[in-house]
């Protein structure tokens, strides 16, 4: 069949349109039938490592998609040698389970930030937001003075757990959710995630960690910084055989 024909005939066209749409559908959908789990366990000593946000870093998730950050950020390193070399181990699919809604992105302008935390200081990020071309001269970002001078506002963090709870994060509210947590991610981590303390807990780790490097308040670029500084992190890659995740693939 000539494609000229397909093109000035409507109903050929159609159905091989359809046709089309049908067998990349199967191609997708059927192998999900023949794999147990299409999330990684990631694992190390029998815990957990990869963990919901901390009451601080979700206040700057919060952060980082009012201000469209996503827009020109990915965070997705797709399995190729080129993304590895540029941006380390391809994403796994257990990073961002606890994401609502992901944050993968679709284009980049900027690099990919899967794996920016700890990459660069606190106080380096603190200076790129405020003044993008004061550290990368050929920068296009956007100045965001405003975050280390605004107040963050953290009063209702506890119902933003409460949220994310009811959608599968394992935040605690109960005595028994918190002893699973215990089990699951350890004492510590538990502790963070427990809702009854949220506010006490953000308060905690703003003043303890300082990322801003104001300790008279607590700003959005705390905020902000910390969730940068944890992404990519939950996961230690050295703790693991080479090819351990692509059995999940």
């Amino acid at each position: 069949m000539k494609h000229e024909t397909i093109e000035t005939n409507a109903g050929w066209l159609i159905v091989l349109t359809l046709l089309v749409i049908s067998v990349a559908g199967l191609v997708e959908i059927v192998p999900l039938y023949f794999i147990d789990d299409t999330v990684e366990k990631v694992e190390v000593d029998g815990k957990e490592t990869v963990r919901p946000y901390t009451p601080l870093e979700l206040a700057g998730r919060d952060i980082y998609q009012r201000e469209g950050c996503y827009l020109c950020h990915s965070q997705m390193i797709r399995p190729f040698r080129d993304e590895k070399l540029r941006y380390g181990h391809y994403s796994l699919a257990a990073e961002s389970k606890y994401d609502h809604p992901f944050q993968w992105g679709s284009k980049r302008t900027g690099p990919d930030l899967a794996r920016v935390g700890g990459k660069y200081s606190n106080e380096w990020h603190v200076q790129h937001l405020t003044a993008p071309r004061s550290v990368v001269k050929e920068s296009i970002m956007p100045n965001y003075p405003w975050l280390v001078k605004t107040d963050l506002e953290y009063i209702d963090i506890a119902d933003k757990m409460r949220a994310l709870k009811k959608v599968g994060v394992p935040y605690s509210a109960t005595r028994q959710e918190f002893d699973n947590n215990v089990k699951r991610f350890g004492k510590e981590i538990a502790q963070e995630l427990d809702i009854n303390a949220a506010e006490d807990n953000l308060i905690a780790q703003a003043e303890s960690k300082n990322y801003d490097g104001e300790r008279d308040n607590i700003s959005e670029m705390d905020a902000l910084v910390a969730y940068l500084q944890v992404l990519g992190t939950m996961v230690d890659f050295s703790k693991f055989e080479d090819g351990h995740f692509t059995k999940f693939r």
